[in-house]
């Protein structure tokens, strides 16, 4: 199969071009939000993905929108992530970290009583998750150029933090409503400055962290996941200028030769329609021409035909990881595969966690 196939990138040779998508999955209990040895056996349990990408992971304390995620911006953090960097490592895998920052998906809850921060003073009315359980967002307060600066330096920061973490490279979250994603969209963003307005102003953000996080780390080792097509949820309304705005922006990572382009799969008014995620696919394959991952619901076989019909250099898949850590050899055997416990998907403990059965016996270094 395709999929079975060795992939080259950047400096790194991927044993297969299965990859792990990013999926949150609140573990770390633990007053510092740092990654820890549950952690970090959860994810060198699925190093035989050609590449995995961290759970979102925030790059200050402003960009939490969820309790016990595990962050990247103190020395503790660093340490805590140099634990799961070294165990995927030593199980034969690769790990990108996927840095993250919520903009306004968040809540006072989370921020020790701060308002969330938004390209604009736009609520969401969406829900972010607290101690209390799912909870309603509020309106955020609108950033200030300063605010736009720091965020930007803690951005190339956290690149750094996860360089020396040992993570193999990053990716930056612009997508599924999130803060990169609430500057790119009109329903989200109506400042009056350099960030808001036209296409190229509402993109600008993104390509302002690009190029300060290149100043630190090689452009080979960072890839963006973007959403083109997200609407309806997480806050975000497509518009008249969202297609070309998302062209514009692929267009321009042309010129970065990046690790890679990854496609989220939530589509246009329904999440995971197939033919619609396919579509979308082609589309911006036709675009960008690096690296091209795609992501949105595909199973074996579904994935094989999108390699062989050359809509993406590699899949991600996200559910399929959670309950089968050894999700490539179940796809070399076509099966079976464990039923997710969607109960304990979120939680503190190793239930529903790292307790599924592999199909033989495994020995995790």
């Amino acid at each position: 199969m395709k999929l079975n196939e060795t992939f080259q990138l950047g400096n790194i040779v991927l044993n297969n071009k299965i990859v792990m998508a990013p999926m949150t999955r609140t573990r770390a209990y633990n007053p510092e939000l740092k990654a820890n040895e549950q952690i970090a056996l959860y994810y060198a349990q699925r190093a035989s993905a050609g590449l995995i990408i961290s759970e979102g992971t925030p790059i200050n304390g402003e960009a939490i929108g969820y309790i016990n995620i595990p962050g990247i911006y103190t020395p503790q953090q660093v340490e805590g992530w140099k634990t799961v960097t070294d165990k995927v490592h030593l199980n034969d895998g690769y790990i990108f970290a996927q840095l993250w920052h919520v903009g306004r998906i968040s809540h006072p809850d989370l921020l020790n009583g701060k308002l969330p921060i938004g390209p604009s003073s736009i609520n969401p009315n969406f829900q972010c998750y607290t101690e209390k359980g799912f909870t309603q967002t509020i309106e955020p307060k609108a950033m200030t150029i300063e605010d736009i600066d720091n965020t930007i330096l803690d951005f190339q920061k956290a690149a750094v933090n996860a360089m020396e973490a040992g993570f193999d490279g990053v990716e930056i979250h612009a997508a599924n409503g999130y803060l990169f994603h609430q500057f790119f969209m009109k329903c989200s963003n109506v400042r009056t400055d350099a960030y808001g307005g036209s296409i190229k102003n509402r993109a600008r953000f993104l390509f302002d962290v690009l190029d300060k996080m290149i100043e630190k780390v090689d452009a080979s080792k960072i890839g963006i996941r973007l959403a083109p097509d997200l609407d309806q949820t997480f806050g975000i309304e497509l518009d008249e200028e969202s297609e070309a705005l998302f062209e514009y922006i692929i267009h321009r990572l042309n010129d970065y030769h990046l690790a890679y382009l990854h496609i989220s799969g939530f589509t246009r008014k329904i999440a995971h329609s197939h033919a619609r995620i396919l579509e979308i696919a082609k589309k911006y394959r036709q675009i960008y021409k690096g690296n091209y991952m795609i992501n949105g619901a595909f199973d074996r076989d579904t994935a094989e035909k999108a390699l062989e019909d050359n809509l993406a250099d590699l899949v991600s898949f996200g559910a399929p990881f959670i309950s089968n850590p050894d999700l490539v050899e179940r796809f070399k055997k076509n099966g079976p595969y464990n039923t997710m416990d969607k109960e304990n998907v979120y939680g503190s403990s190793t239930k529903g966690y790292t307790d599924y059965p592999f199909l033989t016996k495994t020995y995790i270094k």
